[in-house]
This record gives structure tokens, C-alpha cells and sequence, in this order.
């Protein structure tokens, strides 16, 4: 477990530190960087978003047991990261940096330790894992910027916002696709998996590009704080919620994988377009990688103990 864990977050962390060298080098011009996220935002990554969704191979699984342990424990967590928000001293727009470094999660990751870990039906588990918190962590994230983001938005507002997210939509959009069992037609299905496959890359280098040493010590808080709510609150919550369903076995184990995991690329992209502290978001970004490479398989093996014990 611990050796697929790093062979699936060394190639992220390669990829930030490939966007500082390129952002410090000027290899690039200064205006490519917000064009690329405009592009992985509106584009790129709702295409991974509702190609995975769409696409997934569900077979006899608990999806409605699963998916129920999945949202209610984000939501706990969720919740329990707003009620701290006045011991954290923060800004509105760095609060929401720790937010979603707190709930959002690297599908990327999760779908290879999953499909590493139990094949053809850690793929399906992982469909599932995605289709119920994406959609339920995305609506949080917009109601979170929509509240302390740069820019306060009203109810209308904020309904506005959840009808244009681009990331929400396509996330409904694949679930919707699944449910009514449509599939995609030939040359369509290969462009959304290509243009999906891109996100990952021009993220992570942007990620990279928005790194400002200069500002670690002001992160040190909030990294931690971020960090602590991901690594250690979320899975351990995940596991209650879970023992509450009856859940075991891969089931179980992909569960707490997807809620270990290191908050993802879209979280600096969204906190870029929609009034967040993006600088401070890319340092939560790339520190959980790095510290997830122990986090993960340390957290993974002493829940799954903690289970079999009980």
C-alpha cells in the first residue's frame, strides 16, 4: 500500500515543482497563467469531472450506503471547519483556502490507489466515491466563497453561482448521464477523456506557478489547520459514519482513502476565480501532497488495524 501511495503522488509533486521552475525561470509570459486557468476551470476539468461520471462501471455495490457515508461525513467536517473558522484568525478569503483544503480531495489520486489496491472493482467503488462528494463538496465551496470570499454574494447571488459553476455542472451532468444509463457517442467520449486527461498537468504546473515562498511563514497556521481537519478529523469521522452503515472490507478501505486524500487542484483554481486566497491555496495545494505521501498509507493502515480490531 505505502509503495503505490508514493508511485501515485510523486508524479503531482513533480508537476508543482515543474510549475515553480517554469513560473521563476520566465519561460513562459506572465499573462499564460491566468489564461491557463480560465481554461482548466470552464473547460478542462468539467470534462474530467462529467467524463468520469458518466463512463463509471457500476456493478452490485452499496451505492446508497456508500455514497450516504461519503456526503454525511464531508458535511460534518464541513461544518466543524466553519465552527472553528473564529480560532483561526483568518481573513474571509484565506478562510476559504482552509476550507476546502479541509473537504476537497485529488480524484486523480484516489482512482489509481483504488484501482491499484482492488482492480476492475476499486474502479467502480471509486466512481461511486466520486459521484457523492464532488457534487457535495463543490456546493459547499460555493456557499462558502459565496459568504466570505472577496466578493459577497445575496441568495440570488449564490444560486446564481451553483447554476453556473462550471465544475458542479459537469459533475450533475455525468451523474445525470449515469442514471438515465445514456453513453457518450464515438469521438465524443475519447475528446471529453482527452481534454479530462489535461486538467491534471496544467493545474498542478499552475499550482507550482502561484507558489510564494516568501509568504510560507504566514501559511504555517493554516496549513495546519488544513491539514489536520484532512488527514486526521476527515477519516476518522469517515470511519464512524461507516461502522453507522456497516461497511467493510474494499468498501470500506476506498471509503477512507478518498477521505484521506490531498486536496486537489481544482481547490486553487476555484479559489482563483471565485475571490478566495489563491497564493495561500496553492501552499495548502502543495504542502498536503508532500505530507501526504506519509499521511495516507500511516493514516490508511492504523484505521483499517483500528477496525479489525473492533
Amino acid at each position: 500500500m505505502t509503495s503505490s501511495v508514493l508511485l501515485a503522488l510523486l508524479p503531482i509533486v513533480l508537476l508543482i515543482a515543474l510549475g515553480t521552475v517554469l513560473k521563476q525561470r520566465r519561460f513562459l509570459a506572465e499573462s499564460f497563467w491566468p489564461q491557463a486557468e480560465r481554461l482548466s476551470f470552464f473547460v478542462l476539468l468539467p470534462c474530467l469531472l462529467f467524463h468520469g461520471l458518466a463512463t463509471a462501471k457500476l456493478d452490485a455495490l452499496p451505492i446508497g450506503d456508500l455514497a450516504l457515508t461519503l456526503i454525511l461525513s464531508t458535511a460534518a467536517v464541513a461544518a466543524l471547519t466553519v465552527i472553528l473558522r473564529p480560532a483561526m484568525r483568518l481573513d474571509g478569503p484565506a478562510f476559504t483556502s482552509v476550507f476546502q483544503g479541509s473537504i476537497r480531495f485529488n480524484n486523480y489520486v484516489g482512482v489509481t490507489l483504488a484501482a491499484g489496491l482492488f482492480g476492475t472493482e476499486g474502479v467502480a467503488l471509486a466512481a461511486i466515491c466520486n459521484a457523492a462528494i464532488i457534487p457535495t463538496v463543490n456546493i459547499l465551496c460555493v456557499l462558502v466563497f459565496a459568504h466570505y470570499g472577496s466578493v459577497r454574494l445575496n441568495a440570488a447571488g449564490i444560486a446564481r453561482q451553483m447554476a453556473m459553476n462550471p465544475l458542479l455542472l459537469g459533475s450533475l451532468a455525468g451523474i445525470l448521464f449515469q442514471a438515465l444509463g445514456l453513453g457518450l457517442p464515438p469521438g465524443i467520449e475519447p475528446a471529453m477523456k482527452t481534454l479530462g486527461a489535461a486538467s491534471l498537468p496544467l493545474g498542478l504546473l499552475c499550482i507550482g506557478a502561484a507558489l510564494e515562498f516568501g509568504s510560507a511563514r504566514r501559511w504555517l497556521a493554516p496549513v495546519a489547520m488544513s491539514s489536520m481537519l484532512k488527514f486526521v478529523v476527515m477519516p476518522c469521522v469517515t470511519l464512524g459514519v461507516a461502522y453507522m452503515f456497516g461497511l467493510y472490507g474494499p468498501v470500506l478501505v476506498t471509503a477512507l482513502l478518498f477521505q484521506v486524500l490531498p486536496t486537489a487542484s481544482s481547490s486553487y483554481i476555484m479559489a482563483r476565480q471565485l475571490g478566495g486566497d489563491a497564493p495561500l491555496m496553492a501552499g495548502i495545494t502543495a504542502v498536503q501532497t508532500v505530507l501526504a505521501l506519509a499521511a495516507v498509507p500511516i493514516m490508511l493502515i492504523g484505521l483499517m488495524t483500528l477496525a479489525q480490531v473492533h
